[in-house]
């Protein structure tokens, strides 16, 4: 493309930026730590999504120093629901290195920016001509869409594409025309079914001349996700309360709180069972429980399973995950000695939980224990119960029409 082609391209997609930009609330202000979290919670999240979450982090946490002093428990809390965690903790810590590193403010220059913790290219380009003008192309998975279609390249190097999004960038606005590149991406030049007779630039797409739009680019080859099941402890003692754990400071879901859990393996006992053999045996259920029970040992809390409940199933990128809850009774002094630990938190009345951060899947669970404490006998797989008296737990959830705090 020729440079009058060029600026000729630049305007028809600015013009069209400037019709029909969506009403986001992060391009109310630009302050460049609005925009890196936006920039944060957007990576790999639709728009629709981030938006409730952005108005009430920054209202919870208007700048550097209000998200620096914040704990981690609040920070997650704050984050529940958006997924993708390690980008809270980096954030949390980004916010921590602008102050103490560099005076409050946040670094301008992409080199000084990629140093910040889960910084990359694309983050460090679109926070410095977004937030401080500065003439830097960001290529990201819609814009490299955009560049596939109009290069009609099928597979185009991440060199290639920064080279062509450098080309066609507008140095006077790169902000907006970095921004434009990733609407028109998001809301015209979509993977399936692009509206290509709506798109302001199609007199330069190579590709729709070619009639190879919906091909390109290829999709990108994705692993195919693990599955993996756990069995679930849900430790309840005569006072309706539960334990916790805090997961690793890194890896999946780093920081967030769940259920004891142990992953299980195909093949019986101590190695995991097949998916559909935990679904339908008891035999197999019982050894869910049992996992479940070995793990609470792990913590020294010992109990013994009264109920199943049902499976909780959850996608990840990598990860198919599923769930098997087992109710564990406990004695009151058996949850009392981890409640004092940093990692274990035991919690009231099933239960406090909205004070922590937990995941989608592990408050799916907590539901369900809620369920079975209100209405024992309509929920529950299979009663692990081998004769003698009541359990104390399920004189509770007799007793107990709700247990809501």
């Amino acid at each position: 493309m020729r440079a009058p082609d060029r600026d000729e391209f630049r305007k028809a997609l600015l013009d069209h930026f400037e019709r029909t930009r969506r009403d986001l609330p992060w391009r109310s202000q630009r302050t460049p730590y609005r925009v890196l979290v936006s920039e944060f919670m957007l990576q790999q999240t639709r728009a629709e999504t981030v938006a409730p979450y952005y108005v009430r982090w920054v209202r919870r946490f208007p700048g550097w120093e209000e998200l620096a002093d914040a704990s981690w428990d609040d920070v997650m809390r704050q984050w529940k629901g958006l997924g993708y965690y390690a980008r809270a903790r980096n954030l949390h810590r980004t916010a921590t290195l602008v102050r103490e590193r560099h005076g409050g403010r946040l670094p301008r220059e992409p080199a000084a920016l990629r140093r910040l913790p889960g910084v990359g290219e694309y983050t460090a380009g679109a926070v410095a001509s977004i937030a401080f003008g500065l003439p830097v192309a960001a290529v990201d998975g819609n814009v490299r869409r955009v560049l596939g279609r109009l290069l009609d390249e099928g597979d185009p190097s991440p060199a290639r594409l920064r080279a062509e999004a450098a080309r066609l960038l507008d140095p006077s606005r790169p902000g907006d025309f970095n921004e434009a590149m990733m609407e028109l991406g998001a809301t015209v030049c979509t993977s399936r079914r692009p509206s290509c007779g709506a798109c302001p630039v199609a007199g330069w797409c190579r590709a729709r001349a070619a009639g190879t739009a919906p091909d390109r680019p290829l999709p990108r080859p994705r692993r195919r996700p693990r599955r993996a099941s756990y069995a679930v402890a849900v430790a309840l003692d005569e006072a309706g309360r539960t334990l916790l754990t805090r997961r690793p400071a890194q890896g999946l879901l780093a920081g967030t709180w769940e259920f004891p859990a142990r992953e299980l393996a195909p093949g019986g006992g101590d190695g995991p069972l097949s998916e559909r053999a935990m679904d339908e045996s008891p035999t197999t259920r019982a050894a869910v429980a049992d996992a479940a029970l070995q793990r609470l040992a792990e913590l020294m809390v010992v109990g013994r399973a009264v109920a199943a409940l049902e499976p909780v199933r959850h996608s990840f990128t990598h990860l198919r995950a599923v769930y098997r809850p087992v109710v564990v009774e406990c004695a009151k002094e058996a949850l009392d000695r981890p409640a004092a630990t940093r990692d274990q938190a035991v919690r009231p009345g099933l239960l406090g939980l909205d004070d922590l951060p937990l995941p989608v899947a592990q408050q799916k669970i907590g539901e369900l224990a809620r369920q079975w404490l209100q209405g024992p006998g309509r929920r529950v797989r299979l009663d692990f119960r081998q004769g003698g008296p009541p359990s104390r737990v399920l004189r509770l959830a007799n007793a107990v029409p709700s247990c809501d705090p």
